[in-house]
């Protein structure tokens, strides 16, 4: 199981680099969560060339720390709880892959939570300024801080049974596409093209995670950047929803979507080639103890913890 841990590190760490431009738009709260009555940004090109203009290309890094020091430790959580998982059901199939998934995703939302709530917080603050004249914040580290003292553990967990809602379901979707589509596309350690196709299969697996759970995620942003200034304007889930609805119709559920997938391919391909490709090397021959029915690709081994000594 520590092999899959290590793995999902490395992972994690290049998927945030890789990504967290793009995070800034969309989770970042500015289209998600802009005041629609006077919003700042017409869509995801003008948000980048807005943030770039106003706040240097530095503001598309706004945040960074958060997901920099807690996204290695998801993905640790995410592949190992995830391997183990399979390693318990005994079969590899598509269906353990889903609750092997979704149980790895319930798992990480003790740390994915709080963690994107501080780089929310961190993301909203200056928001159209380059040099921001009072900062709330010092660092993500100390956002959690002084959310806790003014608010204690139901603040610095704010948006949990939203976060749970998302990345249960969303993780069980994620393994069980890249699952499908490693087993369809056959990619063995001597097909030339084996690396594009994991990197397809594991850009696939995050636009589908992503688009099976969106709705949850724009709710999530919303319920944790409420607050920011003093104001509370949500009492809750459904009051956001029906405030939502009400003002900005059903397209609110998909508003910064766009940035999100163009997020959402490259990240996950880089996260799941990475941690394929890691595993494969660090178990070159050994033998998979999962067994079923027809040979697993290889790949699909890899992921899946051995007997001996494991993060979107």
């Amino acid at each position: 199981m520590a092999l899959d841990f290590a793995a999902g590190c490395v992972g994690g760490a290049a998927g945030v680099l890789v990504g967290h431009p793009f995070d800034t738009v969309k989770v970042g709260v500015r289209l998600q969560v802009q005041n629609v009555d006077k919003p700042l940004y017409r869509g995801t090109y003008h948000c980048f060339q807005s943030i770039i203009r106003q706040e240097s290309a530095l503001g598309l890094y706004k945040g960074l720390g958060s997901p920099l020091m807690g996204l290695t430790f998801i993905n640790a959580i995410v592949f190992g709880v995830q391997g183990n998982a399979m390693r318990k059901l005994g079969r590899d199939t598509p269906l353990n892959q889903f609750l092997a998934g979704a149980s790895a995703g319930a798992i990480q939302c003790v740390i994915c939570c709080p963690m994107e709530l501080a780089k929310t917080r961190m993301q909203m603050q200056g928001t159209g300024e380059k040099k921001s004249k009072r900062k709330l914040y010092k660092n993500s580290l100390d956002c959690l801080v002084r959310i806790y003292r003014k608010e204690g553990l139901r603040g610095i967990n704010r948006g949990m049974v939203t976060t749970l809602l998302r990345e249960t379901p969303g993780f069980g979707v994620y393994f069980l596409t890249y699952d499908v589509l490693t087993r369809h596309l056959g990619c063995e350690p001597e097909d030339s093209y084996m690396i594009p196709k994991l990197l397809f299969a594991g850009g696939m697996s995050g636009i589908a995670s992503w688009i099976s759970t969106y709705p949850v995620d724009v709710i999530k942003s919303r319920l944790q950047a409420d607050g920011v200034g003093g104001v509370n304007k949500y009492s809750g889930i459904m009051d956001c929803v029906r405030q939502s609805l009400q003002k900005e119709g059903w397209r609110v559920f998909t508003r910064g979507l766009t940035s999100t997938l163009l997020r959402a391919f490259p990240v996950n391909a880089t996260t799941f080639a990475t941690v394929t490709l890691f595993l494969m090397y660090m178990r070159e021959g050994e033998e998979c103890p999962i067994q079923d029915s027809e040979p697993p690709s290889v790949p699909l081994q890899s992921l899946q913890p051995q007997s001996q000594p494991s993060s979107m």
